[in-house]
């Protein structure tokens, strides 16, 4: 295979890719062997405090409000979500900032 077709895949499958490396996400990892279930998540999302990534740059306030209350929802942790805090530059390199929120009924 030439070089300009490996470029040219290489550009499209980078140009693929990058679009969803903006999107915003709920910060949530867990302790997948962990049984208890207050010790379950250990990432900075709990089910009745959703942390969201996201860039500002690219992401509305409306979006990142969205995402916590479908959160809470979800999780039967309350109907709304409401911002607590905002920190930058403590999540990834392309969505720097976490907005965490707290589940109110």
């Amino acid at each position: 295979m030439s070089s300009v077709k490996m470029t040219s895949l290489l550009f499209l499958c980078v140009i693929i890719g990058a679009c969803s490396l903006f999107e915003p996400f709920i910060d949530r990892r867990r302790d997948a062997g962990q049984t208890d279930m207050t010790k379950l998540y250990v990432g900075r999302s709990t089910p009745d405090a959703p942390a969201v990534c996201s860039n500002g740059l690219w992401t509305s306030q409306e979006k990142i409000q969205s995402l916590a209350d479908t959160e809470c929802v979800k999780h039967g942790t309350g109907t709304h979500a409401v911002k607590t805090d905002v920190t930058h530059f403590t999540c990834k390199l392309l969505l720097p900032t976490h907005t965490y929120f707290k589940c109110e009924q």
